[in-house]
């Protein structure tokens, strides 16, 4: 039998799963990529390994694995980080189970260009990640910043043994502390420079709509009431009370973001939308003074 070289297996293996309609939105966003990560995964390489690779032909056994591999992407639509176990995030390797959800937030270009404009992460102390499933944002913050302290919250418990797993491993135990809590339940007294939050945000109409790959997910961390608002406006409101004062919150509300646009113009919440290089929308940015003017002026 004649072996296939790795830009053989590559090609074949894109039409195969652009022919079986599958979506790409999980690490990748389209089926070459997705192929790559395979190849990448099985041969043991680097993720962006050089284009040198594609000469090269794939053992027998090479060959056999990505082959179960790619069935197995096929005919269950999982996210391929379910079946790798597997995800990357700035730059950084994750553990990632079916408790949480697949690491994928453009926060990961806001982490690694310091907040800028409109932050300093230098100057930063003490930042909270909420909502951290994988602990993908928490470990980043403190891997990409090493003076920071760092707080990883989330409501199911599942998800935070991953996340702890993942702190572990990355070595950032000292400074990345997890924290079972809904929101800021648990936070008492606790103030931060910089809270980030990649809150559930899916209205419920939109679930049934979302393609396979995300029926995989946990529903705690993707649906959010009618509007897909029930967690962030809790969060709004809470969240002064944990903010330096000049400190900063930024929040991804995705595909909600026109509904919390108008909730956030009905009260005169100054917000600014952020905007990503390598794509990405529905994430926003706000103070702690903004949110000190929603708190004591709510509409």
């Amino acid at each position: 039998m004649e072996l296939k070289t790795v830009e053989q297996w590559v090609s074949e293996a894109s039409d195969a799963m652009e022919s079986a309609g599958l979506y790409f939105g999980h690490g990748t966003d389209n089926a070459w990529d997705e192929a790559c990560w395979m190849v990448s995964h099985v041969l043991d390489l680097e993720a962006d390994f050089g284009p040198e690779v594609f000469s090269e032909a794939l053992s027998a056994d090479n060959s056999s694995a990505l082959d179960s591999l790619l069935a197995g992407r096929i005919q269950t639509k999982k996210p391929l980080a379910y079946l790798l176990g597997q995800a990357w995030f700035a730059g950084l390797p994750f553990k990632v189970t079916e408790d949480v959800l697949v690491p994928r937030s453009p926060m990961a270009e806001l982490i690694l260009n310091n907040l800028s404009p409109w932050f300093d992460l230098h100057h930063a102390k003490r930042a909270l990640d909420v909502g951290t499933g994988s602990g993908c944002i928490a470990c980043a913050l403190a891997h990409h910043w090493p003076k920071l302290k760092v707080d990883a919250v989330d409501l199911s418990m599942d998800a935070l043994a991953i996340a702890q797993h993942n702190v572990d491993a990355l070595g950032l135990a000292d400074r990345v502390r997890v924290c079972h809590s809904d929101l800021f339940s648990s936070l008492k007294g606790e103030c931060y420079d910089v809270i980030l939050a990649n809150p559930p945000y899916v209205p419920e109409s939109s679930m049934a709509a979302l393609p396979a790959e995300y029926h995989h997910e946990p529903t705690l961390g993707l649906v959010a009431g009618p509007e897909g608002l029930d967690v962030v406006t809790r969060l709004m409101v809470q969240a002064a009370d944990h903010l330096t004062p000049e400190g900063v919150l930024v929040v991804e509300v995705g595909e909600a973001w026109p509904f919390f646009d108008r909730w956030a113009q009905a009260r005169r919440l100054e917000i600014t939308w952020l905007e990503f290089e390598h794509g990405g929308e529905g994430v926003f940015l706000t103070t702690r003074s903004s949110l000190d003017a929603l708190v004591d002026h709510p509409i």
